[in-house]
């Protein structure tokens, strides 16, 4: 059998050097000053005080608070003390962050222009790295677990079509942190960031939240290396397309724009490294005002529809912790808005967008980075889900903890 050749989709690689990569970071003497300045803004966004994604700049309150979620937490705090059990005293300090760390926000779905912070597993013997991912496993569905795996396999079949970046994309070039101490009564929580997949997880007792959630892939399906035949993304794609070709001539609203092509788009959808994507890097305090058709328009059978997209993805969540979050997201739908960038055609790249005051789900076929198709295509995808209004990274509850501790201290 002939060896595949480099490139994918029929787009070859991008040429040699394009990319200034020395391992998992951008050098950034060798960048252009506007590119470049696009990951500094994520360490200066790092720095301002956290706020969380609004609709008009006023955080809604009350919209979360302590419970138990009936999180199993006794396998996910064994995991957890597994791993620190293997590590060495370096490996610890390198690990380990205090709960409110500026570092939980210093995260992009592509490489950093800075030394990034965390456990580097490409660089730590093969039992370390089962350790974390056995403590990232017990937070997960059977279904999230795998797709987390298959976005780090993803990224060394995406090193097998571009070989001159091999050094780069591999299974294990991302970095895990763990914030606080793991412990069954106070907050605690980790992070596994590096290309294609940043997640994070905050822990409090039996309660969870998994949010910010990036997980991408380029390409999305392998056909070649000993990972041929994985793919990703096939639920939020198809029901994506299922829900949009539901909808009838007074909800076409919801079609922000018809194409995709970068000539037809407004600037604010044509970002130059994140495409139609509004809440990924340095998003944080992002103002984003609902736009598309509202799920009190839809009908009976459509919020249906929306439903089974929401859930392709929060159903990566254990699955008390997912039934939690759906009836969330459930309870607001009165003011859940779904929106639509490109043509509903099979092969079509697309865009869309569900947002609510507690979920923002973005899904996006993209543009080629390290293969040289410059118009979206469906083989690179990238997808994301928030927590509006103050909760990504649990930090909403971790505000209610402290308030709670310290009147109790105050009471004693």
């Amino acid at each position: 059998m002939p060896p595949v050749e480099a490139g994918y989709g029929g787009y070859p690689p991008r040429s040699k050097g394009r990319l200034p990569l020395v391992r998992d970071v951008f050098d950034p003497a060798r960048m252009a000053p506007a590119h470049r300045q696009v990951f500094e803004q994520v360490r200066e966004n790092a720095k301002l005080p956290f706020a969380g994604i609004t609709t008009d700049g006023r955080l809604r309150t009350s919209l979360f608070g302590i419970a138990d979620e009936g999180l199993d937490i006794g396998p996910v705090l064994r995991a957890a003390d597994d791993l620190l059990d293997l590590l060495s005293a370096d490996q610890r300090q390198a690990v380990m962050h205090p709960i409110g760390a500026q570092e939980w926000r210093l995260w992009t779905n592509a490489y950093p222009v800075w030394e990034p912070h965390g456990l580097l597993l490409e660089d730590v013997p093969q039992q370390c790295r089962d350790a974390v991912l056995a403590l990232v496993t017990a937070c997960l569905s059977v279904r999230g677990a795998r797709e987390v795996r298959d976005c780090m396999r993803l990224n060394a079949v995406l090193g097998e079509v571009v070989q001159d970046y091999r050094e780069t994309l591999t299974e294990w070039m991302y970095r895990f942190s763990l914030f606080g101490m793991p412990d069954s009564g106070q907050p605690w929580g980790w992070q596994l960031i590096g290309h294609h997949l940043d997640l994070h997880c905050f822990v409090l007792g039996r309660q969870m939240v998994l949010t910010p959630a990036f997980l991408g892939a380029e390409p999305r399906i392998a056909d070649r290396g000993p990972y041929a035949g994985i793919r990703l993304f096939d639920a939020e794609m198809e029901r994506g397309l299922t829900l949009v070709r539901s909808l009838d001539d007074l909800q076409q609203g919801a079609i922000l724009c018809p194409s995709m092509l970068s000539r037809d788009l407004p600037p604010e959808l044509r970002h130059r490294t994140e495409g139609r994507m509004r809440s990924v890097r340095g998003g944080d305090n992002l103002v984003l005002p609902y736009e598309g058709v509202c799920a009190a328009d839809m009908s009976a059978g459509q919020r249906a529809l929306l439903t089974a997209v929401i859930e392709a993805y929060i159903g990566r969540l254990p699955s008390a912790q997912a039934a939690f979050r759906a009836a969330q997201i459930e309870r607001h739908y009165g003011e859940t808005y779904f929106a639509w960038v490109g043509t509903v055609a099979d092969n079509a790249p697309f865009y869309y967008k569900i947002h609510s005051p507690v979920v923002l789900i973005e899904f996006d076929c993209h543009a080629g980075v390290f293969l040289a198709n410059d118009e979206p295509e469906q083989f690179h995808v990238h997808t994301v889900v928030r927590t509006p209004n103050g909760n990504d990274y649990g930090r909403d509850l971790l505000r209610q903890h402290h308030a709670r501790d310290h009147a109790n201290r105050r009471g004693r």
